[in-house]
């Protein structure tokens, strides 16, 4: 049976919430009649608009063959049911994809040559999404990352104050790193939307897509586009150090050419933002330094350690009561110390780790202390901190002894510094 997608004046679903959930979790969408405005006549905004509407915490929308149309929320999938609309099939995918990409020439030859293709979409009135478009058992399949229409602020994020201080550094390399959907690309847009507001810049970014869309404010921003502006990105940065920036943001630190630019970037005065996809601040040095050939990797460490200004890795964690995610940063600044351990190699006892623990006066935090921090503050559980924590057996323990030296002192008042449940308030 063919799908059907609404069309213009039909009749499309709007999420509310059910009552209970099975698992006990997050609320499940559910469907209520809601009419679409007739000035969005395609099948296509109609869809995404139900999608939408399912809820404000929707991060991803995902069309696979033989499925119903699926959304994101807080990490977990949810099913989006419309009356009328059968199963994905194949050739639904394809004409949606064509749909999405449109007359993009270049995005179409990716397609068919490498099997993927990364475009963005606009959803007029509404946002802006990233969109990759890929093959799969021979069929299409489309993944659309929710762009919000506004730049986050530090404070809607939360971010810790410690990055406020990157805004006023001249030179060097920030790296924002973490899983997909971690939250990479928010935080870079408001450190980006900080320097706009605060200095009186030139900054050029190299995005594939651009996401978020930055208006001139005090500094002048020009962004470019991976394969609408420019070829690629170390094309793009190489002619970046031509066009008197002083800030550039790279999408992401993809190969070793791209390593090598930012790096020359960076020692000519340039501050240079960009994104990998690690977990911690060590995996970011050993991965940086393992793009380069062994017989290069010495100097780069040196090159790296002279270079690089902070590495702030981040995680999303589901809240306790299920109203979404929380970040937990962990936050690598360049001192003297931290500087010797990239340049010289972690050993036992002295590994950048070590130096976040001990650098809690100079900005620097390290993921298990933030995550102990929220479980004790009744943000998340137990069990989900041992899942997200990099070292989930000593955090175990803490809260083991923190529980025995309860335990053993039941008579004990605690003062006005004991670890008492903190209550979140908004």
């Amino acid at each position: 049976m063919a799908t059907h997608l609404p069309q213009a004046n039909e009749r499309v679903p709007q999420a509310r919430t059910r009552r209970t959930n099975v698992s006990g979790g997050n609320p499940l969408p559910e469907i209520t009649d809601r009419l679409v405005p007739a000035a969005k006549p395609l099948a296509m905004p109609a869809l995404l608009l139900a999608m939408l509407n399912a809820s404000s915490r929707v991060s991803d929308l995902i069309f696979s063959p033989g499925t119903f149309p699926h959304v994101e929320l807080s990490g977990q999938l949810r099913p989006v049911k419309l009356p009328g609309l059968q199963p994905l099939t194949p050739d639904d995918l394809r004409r949606m994809a064509e749909e999405l990409i449109g007359d993009n020439k270049q995005a179409m030859s990716m397609l068919k040559e490498h099997g993927s293709c990364d475009i963005s979409y606009r959803f007029p009135g509404q946002c802006r999404f990233r969109v990759n478009v890929f093959m799969q058992r021979g069929s299409h399949a489309i993944v659309m990352r929710v762009i919000p229409k506004s730049i986050p602020s530090f404070a809607e994020l939360n971010l810790p104050p410690a990055l406020a201080e990157i805004v006023h550094l001249k030179n060097g390399i920030v790296l924002v790193t973490g899983p997909t959907g971690s939250g990479k690309s928010s935080t870079m847009a408001a450190l980006l939307d900080r320097i706009n507001e605060t200095q009186a810049y030139h900054i050029i970014t190299i995005e594939d897509p651009i996401e978020f869309m930055h208006q001139h404010k005090r500094s002048i921003v020009h962004q470019r586009e991976l394969h609408s502006d420019t070829p690629s990105f170390a094309l793009a940065l190489r002619a970046a150090l031509r066009q008197a920036p002083k800030v550039i943001l790279v999408g992401e630190m993809r190969d070793k050419e791209t390593v090598e630019i930012a790096l020359e970037a960076a020692e000519t005065g340039h501050l240079v933002l960009s994104t990998l996809h690690t977990i911690d601040a060590s995996k970011t040095v050993e991965r940086l330094v393992g793009v380069f050939p062994i017989a290069d990797q010495l100097v780069v460490r040196n090159r790296i350690a002279k270079s690089f200004r902070c590495i702030v890795s981040q995680r999303l964690i589901p809240r306790k009561d299920g109203s979404g995610r929380i970040a937990a940063m962990e936050i690598l600044k360049s001192t003297l110390r931290t500087r010797e351990y990239v340049e010289r190699g972690e050993r036992e006892g002295k590994s950048l780790l070590d130096a976040m623990r001990d650098g809690d006066t100079e900005g620097m935090q390290h993921f298990d202390g933030e995550i102990e921090k929220l479980v004790r503050a009744g943000i998340i559980d137990l069990d989900t901190a041992l899942a997200y924590a990099t070292n989930p057996g000593n955090l175990r323990l803490q809260f083991a002894d923190a529980a025995g030296e309860s335990h053993t002192d039941n008579n004990a008042v605690p003062d006005s510094e004991s670890e008492a449940p903190v209550v979140e308030t908004t």
